[in-house]
């Protein structure tokens, strides 16, 4: 197979259609209706379903079109989100299920890890596969693996658990740290076409990774690499990314650059430079987002279903966040709701969402960090310090 044809989320080159629901076009979209209800009962009902969807037996994710039940069969990058959104669901219930859940996810990758050359890096569930030497092993993907391990290891109450997850993060970390740091602060992605240089979303991830790292460890290395990442970006506009850029994949640029945002805001002094420039980039964002957000009255020219789009759903997360960090933002709120309610009706009016499909598990696993996001602010974030 060609190996344009695993380049997924933000690496996705190839167009493709899912099946089940029915071929969701944009027509079709916005004549959604939201759904109306508890978010706290429609964000338990997502946890219910993921739980028991990562915990399905594992095959490799070798095709878009697989749907077999029986198996869990996408990205590991994919799952991260929704794992991360589960330790919310964990905090806001004490349901064992969920944190086991987490664990049995997180000792996977940690299994795979182990056999993974170079030391420290994660399998991603395509491309380089333990014990090979050759192939991509992705920051920008990797990271998110990484958080989904480091919530569960914030999440662990006992002491040998909490230290195996958060040494699997560190060995990672250490990896990327030893020399994919630019000099200019961004983080350094190998990708196809011999292309090696600092990267929006390797900068976004991982620098994200680190702040949040940081936040868990207390060691001013993490602090710094996040504040280098984040120095990156504000110099960077997101609507000028190149390698798969804003053209392709805008929510996408949003999503990853500005989780950066999010995890970094609080660590800027109020009166810095650096701060004003971060919040005059969350501000061009949120413009944009207003115009495509179909639960706030946007007409984008895709669907959230479309190749390349189902990230639309993590945009509220982002929203969320911004309301309760910033007072520049804190009247985003209502619009957030707005668009999650459009989500909650594509998600489950028709009933349970069938995840066992590529592209409906990436809208059910960002869609479950922005329910996460709305009932427990700041949790999504959060490190072993603040319970």
């Amino acid at each position: 197979m060609q190996t344009t044809r695993l380049r997924i989320g933000f690496l996705t080159l190839v167009s493709g259609a899912i099946a089940g629901w029915g071929p969701l076009q944009p027509a079709r979209i916005h004549a959604q209706q939201p759904l109306r209800g508890d978010f706290k009962a429609q964000f338990l009902r997502l946890c219910d379903i993921a739980s028991k969807e990562l915990n399905k037996d594992l095959t490799p994710f070798t095709e878009r079109t697989n749907a077999d039940p029986k198996t869990h069969h996408v990205p590991f990058f994919e799952d991260s989100h929704a794992v991360r959104a589960l330790a919310v669901g964990y905090d806001m219930t004490g349901k064992k299920e969920y944190l086991e859940t987490c664990q049995r996810w997180s000792d996977r990758m940690i299994a795979f890890q182990d056999k993974m050359i170079p030391k420290g890096a994660y399998y991603l569930n395509y491309f380089r596969k333990p014990g090979e030497t050759g192939g991509h092993w992705f920051i920008s993907d990797a990271s998110s693996v990484a958080m989904g391990v480091l919530a569960t290891a914030v999440r662990s109450p006992q002491k040998a658990d909490k230290d195996r997850y958060l040494n699997s993060v560190k060995s990672y970390a250490e990896l990327v740290m030893r020399d994919r740091i630019g000099k200019d602060g961004g983080i350094v992605e190998v990708l196809w076409g011999g292309f090696r240089d600092s990267w929006w979303c390797s900068t976004g991830t991982f620098g994200a990774l680190a702040f949040l790292l940081h936040d868990e460890t207390g060691e001013a290395r993490y602090l710094q690499v996040g504040l280098g990442a984040l120095g990156w970006m504000v110099r960077h506009d997101f609507r000028d990314a190149k390698v798969i850029g804003f053209q392709q994949r805008p929510s996408g640029v949003v999503f990853y650059d500005f989780q950066l945002h999010a995890a970094g805001m609080k660590h800027l002094p109020a009166s810095s430079k650096e701060r004003s420039a971060a919040v005059a980039q969350i501000r061009d964002a949120l413009k944009w987002m207003a115009t495509v957000q179909i639960g706030r009255g946007g007409k984008p020219p895709w669907g959230y279903l479309d190749d390349g789009h189902t990230d639309m759903a993590a945009l509220p997360f982002l929203m969320y966040s911004f309301a309760h960090q910033l007072p520049e933002c804190r009247d985003l709120t209502a619009a957030a709701d707005q668009e999650l309610r459009y989500l909650a009706g594509l998600l489950l009016e028709k009933g349970d969402p069938p995840v066992s499909r590529l592209k409906t598990w990436e809208l059910v696993s960002w869609g479950m960090m922005s329910y996460a996001e709305k009932l427990s602010p700041g949790s999504l974030l959060r490190s072993s310090l603040r319970r």
